[in-house]
């Protein structure tokens, strides 16, 4: 399985999303933003993108995918709370 495969897939579900993929092989990172998981908490927004792999997961093509998930406006309150000095 490669990124765009990854990239493709998680796009049927969530068209909107903003997607980024990080790793090699059989081990990536996902990070997707979607305003769609809105309202979504964080495991079924998990179970959502993982259940896309499942065939994978379970034969072994793909061996682990680390996904974070959030909606835009998280993301957005997240970098603010990031520049904020104590």
């Amino acid at each position: 399985m490669n990124e765009q495969e990854i990239i493709d897939r998680v796009q049927g579900l969530y068209p909107d999303a903003k997607i980024d993929v990080a790793g090699a092989d059989c081990n990536f990172e996902l990070y997707v933003i979607a305003d769609a998981m809105e309202g979504m908490g964080l495991l079924k927004r998990q179970q959502s993108i993982l259940g896309l792999f499942k065939d994978e997961l379970a034969s072994g093509k793909l061996h682990a995918l680390s996904v974070k998930a959030k909606t835009q406006q998280e993301q957005i309150w997240q970098l603010n709370l990031s520049q904020i000095k104590v």
